[in-house]
């Protein structure tokens, strides 16, 4: 079974999830963005925090 039979077969048992952003200091709805907030926010690259900081230190 493909990924897509598999959704299509759990469609009735699925709810829509809202995603929320913190901007500007407070946190709003992804859905509620313009199209130019919404293309920044697909843009968005997450990192870990433990990479970062061994990084920082001059280790890897």
């Amino acid at each position: 079974m493909t990924n897509s039979e598999i959704l299509e077969s759990l469609q009735a048992q699925r709810t829509k999830c809202t995603v929320w952003s913190r901007v500007m200091g407070y946190h709003r709805p992804v859905e509620g963005f313009n199209i130019g907030k919404k293309g920044e926010h697909k843009e968005r690259v997450f990192f870990e925090q433990n990479k970062l900081k061994r990084t920082a230190n001059g280790k890897f």
